[in-house]
């Protein structure tokens, strides 16, 4: 297991699907995504994300976006693949898959739109780690699921072998904060699914961040980490404030779609997100407009 938490730390861009006008998968500028985030330095890559717009995509296109991410990766840094389905059996198949292909850690979000106990949703974590030889990465996003996975639940789980962390995108950092206590006597790796808490993620012991904004400024949250690591916490604290202005815009729409829009401001073909996921006002398209302007003026990027 120290071999997996050694894997499973920094940056981590859940990477966008580019997409078409027709909305396919853009191949093209999938992989120039990929060779830009490498290039600013990420730890890792994680298609099929909240990000990715995973909810939306079928099984063949998630299959394409995952082969050609691991083809464009080679290697290079660790690919995170989003395997978490509503029924245990399609979430063990497509884990399955995952691993077929060459992904190197799964992310498995909890089960949505029925509720779950917390005997089920371990039930369901146990069987998916029996299925396959990868790592896995709790996914807790109950404001997207309506499910919660307990901290004494990813206690219970951290003693799987091949359970190997969890992410906390529940935006309570007490919730992460006990996540990290409850498992510092394993070899366990905790990320902050929430990119404001990245810093306080580590500060507390955790091993960094599945980081949206890392899409539209990839260079600056992996210096948030980098300078963690030097000890430069004041520099650290500078460039994990740096994205609070960009997080403001979150309130004019779904952060996926704010995210996309802007990596597309920045002059990247990604296009929309899928419909009916696509729409932003005006007052929040120019809200986003300012905030990549005032940063170009600062060298945030």
């Amino acid at each position: 297991m120290s071999e997996w938490k050694k894997l499973i730390k920094g940056i981590i861009p859940p990477i966008i699907t580019p997409m078409n006008e027709d909305e396919s998968v853009n191949e093209t500028e999938l992989r120039n995504q990929v060779k830009r985030l490498l290039k600013a330095g990420v730890h890792g890559i994680f298609p099929l994300g909240t990000n990715g717009e995973g909810y939306i995509l079928s099984e063949k296109e998630k299959e394409l976006i995952l082969t050609v991410v691991v083809d464009e990766v080679k290697g290079q840094v660790p690919v995170y693949a989003g395997t978490g389905c509503i029924s245990t059996k399609e979430t063990i198949k497509l884990s399955q898959t995952a691993q077929a292909i060459g992904a190197d850690v799964l992310s498995v979000i909890t089960p949505s739109f029925a509720q779950a106990s917390q005997e089920e949703l371990a039930e369901h974590y146990e069987a998916v780690a029996k299925a396959v030889k990868l790592p896995i990465v709790l996914y807790n996003i109950p404001a997207r699921t309506g499910n919660t996975i307990a901290p004494a639940t990813v206690e219970r789980l951290s003693h799987i072998d091949n359970i190997a962390g969890a992410k906390d995108s529940s935006g309570n950092f007490d919730h992460m904060l006990q996540y990290i206590e409850r498992t510092k006597d394993e070899d366990f790796a905790v990320l902050s699914g929430n990119d404001s808490l990245i810093l306080w993620n580590l500060l507390a012991g955790g091993t960094g961040g599945i980081a949206g904004c890392a899409n539209v400024f990839p260079e600056n949250m992996v210096k948030v980490y980098e300078c963690f690591l030097a000890g430069e916490l004041e520099k650290a604290r500078e460039y994990q404030d740096n994205i609070r202005s960009f997080r403001n815009c979150f309130q004019y729409g779904n952060p996926n779609t704010i995210v996309k829009m802007a990596v597309e401001m920045l002059g990247y073909p990604v296009g929309k997100c899928r419909k009916p996921f696509c729409r932003i006002s005006e007052e929040g398209v120019q809200a986003v407009r300012k905030v990549l302007d005032e940063n170009k003026t600062k060298n945030i990027c």
